[in-house]
């Protein structure tokens, strides 16, 4: 097992040693082992860090988490015990991602305006490296959405305008997220208290293997409704689309007749 000083446990964990002392004295991590003057920490340590800095990442709260590892069985891994690595851990995004200069990106999308620039940041899809006023090269966080929306772009469509339109779909798909989230809140704690926690290794796996499958079956159902309510909407709009189209056809229509009937006359 290795063996760390606090500054080098401090370092693996991506964290500080005035964290760990404070996470320490919160009761959240466990005491190390003297030998002499020195404190001794060890890779379970260490695996408590990464689950308590994955889950401040994820919005919890420090007395969130003392409540919240207060009332499980704890082993020498605490990650690994109660299966926190799929659950806190692992994202549901999988969306790719890879560098590119600035000049690469401002061609593939067309523009070079910072306030497009940001508001791309501020979506999660891209994030400046370096200087971050002015940066010579950006990480593309989703790949196949700002490729697709070069695309778009490719064909006439105003960068500013597909950005109006993904952060009308980013809001509503917080809302479609909050909806298969708390019906997960729901299913856990049914039986019990909004809060409760798992007590023994069973109900360990078995909250694990329900928040695995809410993963599976909310991805799933999510983008399947997307596609059928794409398919219908477009259905919609096509016929209403092609419904003006005709009726713009028959005006002209009757207006070259009239036109004609006019110069007959004439």
């Amino acid at each position: 097992m290795t063996e760390y000083r606090i500054d080098d446990l401090a370092r693996a964990a991506g964290t500080t040693t005035r964290n760990v002392r404070g996470y320490q004295d919160r009761g959240l991590l466990p005491r190390p082992v003297r030998r002499g003057r020195i404190a001794i920490y060890t890779d379970a340590h260490l695996a408590r860090l990464k689950v308590i800095n994955d889950l401040l990442k994820r919005g919890f709260t420090i007395r969130h988490i003392g409540d919240f590892l207060s009332g499980i069985q704890r082993g020498d891994n605490l990650a690994e015990v109660l299966g926190l690595e799929e659950i806190v851990s692992e994202p549901w995004s999988t969306a790719t991602s890879t560098s590119i200069s600035a000049d690469d990106l401002k061609s593939l999308l067309n523009s070079g305006n910072p306030a497009h620039f940001e508001r791309l940041i501020e979506f999660g899809l891209i994030e400046p490296k370096g200087d971050h006023k002015h940066p010579h090269h950006y990480t593309i966080l989703d790949q196949e959405t700002v490729s697709a929306y070069g695309r778009l772009v490719r064909l006439g469509l105003p960068l500013s305008g597909i950005l109006d339109v993904h952060g009308r779909l980013d809001r509503e798909m917080a809302a479609v997220a909050e909806v298969v989230i708390s019906a997960g809140r729901r299913a856990v704690t049914e039986g019990h208290a909004d809060g409760w926690l798992p007590q023994t290794s069973a109900e360990s796996e078995w909250a694990t293997e329900l928040l695995s499958e809410l993963r599976r079956a909310g991805s799933v159902s999510a983008h399947n409704a997307l596609d059928r309510a794409l398919d219908r909407d477009l259905a919609r709009q096509l016929s209403e689309y092609l419904g003006r189209a005709r009726q713009s056809a028959a005006g002209a229509a009757g207006d070259a007749a009239t036109t004609g009937d006019d110069a007959a006359d004439g």
